[in-house]
């Protein structure tokens, strides 16, 4: 079907957002970590990757 995605995409999505939530909260309460942004930067092209490939 299309538009719709499967578990796994979903969950990958959840976890970017909870990624960033956390993230975000961490820069907040104690400073920037560029390895922790770097981290959700690849989680998030991933994430980009599997919706893409499940939408073709």
């Amino acid at each position: 079907m299309p538009g719709s995605t499967d578990g796994s995409t979903r969950t990958m999505g959840v976890l970017t957002v909870g990624g960033l939530v956390a993230v975000t909260a961490y820069t907040v309460a104690l400073g920037s970590n560029g390895w922790l942004w770097f981290g959700w930067v690849v989680l998030g092209l991933i994430t980009l990757g599997m919706v893409a490939t499940r939408s073709t």
